[in-house]
C-alpha cells in the first residue's frame, strides 16, 4: 500500500524559492501558520512543495519554507497536502443553508464556495415587479448570505428558469416582444448585483417552454462580461447530441461561455455518444466559442419523479399536470412515455424515491420503486403516480443509468471541473431531510481517494486544479480558487493517503473523512473534526 508521503513525494518539489512576498514584516504574529505540508496553488501545473502558509486578516499573507511568523493558531501539516479550499462549480447547498448555516457536509470534505443558482433556478429574481423588486432580488439573497453568517463563501448564477416564472409563471407559450424585455432586464440586473453567470434548466418547468432565441437573447448581456451560460441540457439521453448542438447554438448566438451542467450520457444505449459530445465540444472551440463542462464523481443522478413524465404534461400547476395523468385524451400518451423513460435507464428498480413530504410515505424514502411497489401490491407505474398525487408532484428520486468508463473519460477531461450538484447535508437536525443522493456529503473527496488514489486517472495536482482554480477562473472568483500571496485565505489540509468519501445510496448521512483542517476566509472552520467560526460570505462578481 502506498503511504502517505508516497502519494505527495510523487508530486513535490525538491526546492522553493528562498524569498517569496509577504503581507507581513518576517517574524510578525498572524492569525494562522499551516507548518510544513506539501502546497498545492491550484494552477494546473503546480507540483506540491514543502512550505509553510501564513493567513491574517482573512488572505494568505505568506509562503515559504519555515516562515518566521508566528501563528496564533499553528496547525502541523507534515505528510498533508495543503490546497486551496474547493469551489463547487454547480451545487445546491443553498437549498438548507438558511435553516443550518454549518454546511457540515461541505466543510468537511474541504469545500469552502459554493455557487448555486443552478438548473434554471436562482433565489432571485422573484417578480418582475419593481414595488417587490429589491426585497426579492440577488442582491437581497447575497445580504442574507452576509447577514447569516455561512460557513462557506456563496456565489449564485442567475436562473433563466426564475426570470421566464417572475415575468410570464409557468405558461408554455412564446414570450411577448414586451416580455422578452423585461426578462432580458432582470438578467441584467442580477449581473450587476453580482451574479456569476446564467443557468437554464431546460427538463424542468417554466425553463423548458423557453425556445432557442429566447435563450439567446437572455444570455446576450453575459457576452461582455465573459461570464457562461451554464445549461442543463433539454435532454441527456436519446437527443442528447441535438441538446449539445442546442448548447452551442445558445452560446454562438450570445456570444458567452458555455458550460454544460453535469454532463452525462444516460441510459446503456446512448453511452457510446460520448466521443461525439467531446468531438463536438472541441468543434465549438476552434470556432472560438469558450466551451467546458463539469460533472459530479456518480453513476447516479438526482431530479424529480415528475420528470420521468412529459414535458408538455407538466404545463401549469401541480394540479394540471397530475389531472392530465388521469384525463382520458392524455393518460396514454403520458404512460406510454413513462414507462419508455424507465426503460431508458433500466426499469423502475433504477428508480430510488429520495424524498417526500407526505407522512404516510416517508417508508418509501430510499427505496427502489419496485420494491415500493410489490409491497402495495401495484404495478410500478401506478406507485409512481399514487407518489406523485399523494405528493403534489413533488417527490424526489435518484436514477441509476450512467457509465464508469464515460465518467472516467469526463472527469479526466481538460476542460473538465468537479461539482456536486448537490445539497449541503447534515448527519443531524433541519439538514437532514429525506434520502438524498450521496453526491451532496461525498463528491469532492471521493475523487481524490477513487480517481486520484485508487483508479490514479488523475493526479493529485489535476484533480486540485479541478476543483479550485479552473472554476474560480471560469467564474471570475477574483482571489478564490489560488494558494498565492494576497489571495483569500480558502484553504484545505488533507491525508491524500486516507481522504475519502463515506457517503452511500444507502446511508447518504455519512461524512467525508481525511481532511484535517479547513479555513474560510481566513477563520479556522474545521480543525481535527471541531468546527469552528462561520466566516463565509457572499461572492459577488463585477
Amino acid at each position: 500500500m502506498s503511504s502517505r508521503r508516497d502519494f505527495l513525494l510523487t508530486s513535490s518539489a525538491v526546492t522553493l524559492s528562498a524569498c517569496l512576498p509577504v503581507l507581513r514584516p518576517r517574524g510578525a504574529d498572524v492569525d494562522v501558520v499551516i507548518r510544513g505540508g506539501t502546497v498545492f496553488d491550484g494552477s494546473l501545473t503546480a507540483t506540491g512543495i514543502e512550505a509553510d502558509v501564513a493567513l491574517h486578516a482573512g488572505r494568505v499573507a505568506a509562503i515559504g519554507r519555515r516562515l518566521a511568523e508566528r501563528g496564533r493558531l499553528e496547525v502541523d501539516a507534515k505528510g498533508l497536502a495543503v490546497s486551496p479550499g474547493f469551489i463547487d462549480v454547480h451545487s445546491h447547498g443553498d437549498n438548507t443553508l438558511f435553516a443550518d448555516s454549518n454546511a457540515e457536509s461541505m466543510i468537511r470534505q474541504g469545500v469552502t464556495t459554493v455557487v448555486v443558482g443552478q438548473d434554471g433556478s436562482s433565489r432571485g429574481p422573484r417578480t418582475a415587479s419593481d414595488e417587490d423588486s429589491d426585497r426579492d432580488s440577488l442582491r437581497a439573497f447575497f445580504d442574507a448570505i452576509d447577514q447569516l453568517p455561512a460557513a462557506i463563501n456563496v456565489a449564485s448564477m442567475v436562473g433563466l428558469g426564475t426570470v421566464r416564472g417572475a415575468v410570464m409563471g409557468n405558461e408554455n407559450r412564446p414570450a411577448t416582444p414586451a416580455e422578452l424585455e423585461k426578462m432580458v432586464a432582470l438578467v441584467e440586473r442580477a449581473l450587476v448585483d453580482g451574479a456569476c453567470g446564467a443557468s437554464s434548466g431546460l427538463e424542468y418547468t417554466p425553463g423548458a417552454f423557453a425556445p432557442l432565441s429566447e435563450l439567446i437573447e437572455l444570455s446576450k448581456p453575459l457576452a461582455r462580461r465573459r461570464l457562461p451560460y451554464s445549461t442543463h441540457m433539454r435532454n441527456e439521453d436519446d437527443a442528447l447530441l441535438e441538446s449539445i448542438d442546442e448548447s452551442i447554438a445558445v452560446a454562438r448566438g450570445a456570444r458567452c461561455p458555455l458550460q454544460i451542467a453535469h454532463l452525462k450520457t444516460q441510459g446503456p444505449r446512448n453511452w457510446s455518444k460520448l466521443d461525439t459530445v467531446f468531438a463536438r465540444v472541441v468543434a465549438a472551440r476552434a470556432e472560438g466559442i469558450d466551451a467546458a463542462f463539469d460533472r459530479y464523481p456518480y453513476l447516479a443522478y438526482q431530479t424529480g419523479l415528475s420528470n420521468v413524465f412529459p414535458v408538455w404534461a407538466r404545463d401549469g400547476k401541480p394540479e394540471d399536470f397530475l389531472q392530465r395523468i388521469d384525463a382520458p385524451e392524455t393518460a396514454g400518451r403520458i404512460r406510454a412515455y413513462a414507462e419508455e423513460k424507465a426503460a431508458l435507464l433500466g426499469g423502475w428498480h433504477n428508480v430510488q424515491i429520495a424524498s417526500v413530504s407526505a407522512p404516510a410515505d416517508k417508508s418509501a424514502e430510499g427505496l427502489r420503486l419496485d420494491d415500493v411497489a410489490k409491497a402495495r401490491g401495484l404495478p410500478p407505474y401506478e406507485t409512481a403516480v399514487a407518489l406523485l398525487k399523494a405528493n403534489r408532484a413533488s417527490v424526489g428520486m435518484v436514477g441509476f443509468a450512467m457509465s464508469e468508463e464515460n465518467l472516467e473519460r469526463i472527469l479526466t477531461h481538460p476542460h473538465a471541473m468537479v461539482c456536486s450538484d448537490g445539497g449541503s447535508l447534515a448527519t443531524s437536525g433541519p439538514a437532514r431531510n429525506g434520502h438524498p443522493h450521496p453526491r451532496g456529503a461525498g463528491s469532492f473527496a471521493r475523487v481524490l481517494s477513487r480517481y486520484v488514489r485508487e483508479r490514479k486517472v488523475l493526479t493529485l495536482g489535476a484533480a486540485i486544479h479541478k476543483m479550485s482554480a479552473l472554476s474560480a477562473a471560469r467564474l471570475h472568483l477574483s482571489g478564490r480558487g489560488v494558494l498565492k500571496v494576497g489571495a483569500a485565505g480558502d484553504v484545505a489540509v488533507f491525508d491524500p493517503a486516507t481522504v475519502a468519501d463515506t457517503a452511500t445510496y444507502e446511508n447518504p448521512f455519512q461524512y467525508a473523512v481525511g481532511v484535517k483542517a479547513v479555513f474560510v476566509n481566513g477563520a479556522m472552520a474545521l480543525l481535527d473534526g471541531e468546527r469552528g467560526a462561520r466566516t463565509g460570505r457572499a461572492v459577488r462578481v463585477s
